[in-house]
C-alpha cells in the first residue's frame, strides 16, 4: 500500500475526526444544520485521502478490497449529502406538490442507512487489509 505523506495523514485523521464529530452532533440534535455541513466536509476529506492511498501490488484480494474502499468512501459522502439535503432542502425546491412529498419520503433519514453501510464496510476493509498486508509481507520474507 502506498503510504500517505505527513500532510495527507493529518488531513485523513482530521477528516475522520470532523466526520465523527459532525455525525455525533447531528444524531444528538445539536446544531443540526451546521453539523450536517461539518460531517460532509469531514467525509470529503476522509474519502479523498483514502482514495489517494493506492495499491500497486499483484494481490487480487487487496485490489478487490481497494475497490470496496472506494464504495465505502462514496457512501460516506452520499450520507453527508443526504444529511445536508434533509436540513437545508436544497434539491427539494425542484419539486412541487406530491412530487415533493415523495422526494422527502424517499430521502428523509436515509443517511442513517447509507452511513451504517459505509461504516460496516470500512470496519471489514480495515481488518482484512491488515491481514492481507501481513500475509503479503510474510510471503516476501520467504
Amino acid at each position: 500500500m502506498k503510504q500517505l505523506n505527513k500532510l495527507q495523514t493529518v488531513l485523513f485523521l482530521a477528516g475522520g475526526f470532523i466526520m465523527t464529530a459532525g455525525a455525533g452532533c447531528y444524531a444528538f440534535l445539536f446544531m443540526q444544520k451546521a453539523a450536517a455541513v461539518v460531517y460532509l466536509v469531514g467525509a470529503i476529506l476522509f474519502a479523498s485521502m483514502q482514495i489517494i492511498q493506492s495499491y500497486d501490488g499483484n494481490s487480487i484480494t487487496l485490489r478487490r478490497l481497494r475497490r470496496i474502499t472506494i464504495i465505502a468512501d462514496v457512501c460516506f459522502v452520499v450520507a453527508g449529502v443526504l444529511m445536508v439535503e434533509q436540513q437545508w432542502g436544497l434539491m427539494g425546491r425542484m419539486f412541487s406538490g406530491s412530487a415533493y412529498d415523495e422526494f422527502v419520503s424517499y430521502t428523509y433519514n436515509r443517511w442513517v442507512v447509507v452511513l451504517l453501510v459505509a461504516a460496516l464496510l470500512e470496519i471489514y476493509i480495515t481488518h482484512r487489509i491488515g491481514q492481507e498486508l501481513k500475509k503479503e509481507a510474510d510471503t516476501k520474507k520467504d
